[in-house]
């Protein structure tokens, strides 16, 4: 994922990728991946995990998202309840019929407003679907006859397994860590965990080259 060793960083690239990697892609905490990295005789503090992940975890999702091939022309689309320091967050999340994550997005409401914020995401970065599936939440019924018209609008909640399976992820990274600290946070940690997940999980041939070995 790291082409070169960043400036003034004592360890080599491969090493930063692998943490960056290992963090994002499975359900391990800073101080999981500074013990993994032990094990293989490389010592690590889990601090140190923690501001490389910081640092290139962006880096690794924009690779991903630059190298990913057009998704699928049917969407679904869900939204999933996160409580952080108190407080309820809904992230909204979107994959394709194969279970490629096109995006997340954590926000404070579950209302029209916000559902033109999440739509408008999704249609800058790729195109217009010939199929959205949502849940019969009715926040989504005017944005999407208005900002994607033509594409066939089906609320139904037996529909959309697809995304409420795309969760599953969330939760187990969620509970390894006992809450997400910060709205911020969480976006960070859930952006990049989607995409790693896109790049290792998901059939290869969804990518125009085999980023993970970059």
């Amino acid at each position: 994922m790291l082409e070169q060793k960043p400036r003034r960083y004592r360890y080599p690239v491969e090493i930063i990728s692998i943490a960056v990697w290992s963090y994002h892609r499975f359900n391990d905490s800073y101080r999981d991946v500074s013990e993994r990295l032990l094990y293989r005789g490389i010592e690590v503090s889990y601090e140190t995990v923690r501001q490389w992940c910081i640092k290139f975890g962006p880096h690794f999702k924009d690779v991903v998202r630059k190298r990913e091939q057009r998704p699928s022309d049917k969407w679904h689309l869900d939204e999933q309840q996160l409580r952080i320091n108190g407080d309820i967050y809904y992230l909204w999340r979107a994959v394709d019929e194969e279970g490629f994550e096109l995006d997340v997005l954590l926000q404070k409401r579950r209302n029209k407003k916000a559902a033109i914020r999440f739509l408008s995401r999704l249609l800058n970065a790729y195109p217009k679907p010939r199929v959205i599936v949502t849940d019969k939440l009715k926040s989504y019924t005017k944005p999407i006859q208005q900002m994607s018209k033509g594409t066939d609008h089906r609320s139904h909640k037996r529909l959309n397994n697809r995304a409420e399976n795309a969760h599953q992820p969330t939760r187990r990274k969620e509970k390894c860590l006992i809450r997400f600290k910060s709205p911020a946070s969480a976006q960070h940690v859930l952006g990049v965990m989607g995409k790693t997940r896109n790049l290792f999980a998901i059939a290869v041939g969804r990518f125009t080259n085999s980023a993970s070995t970059q």
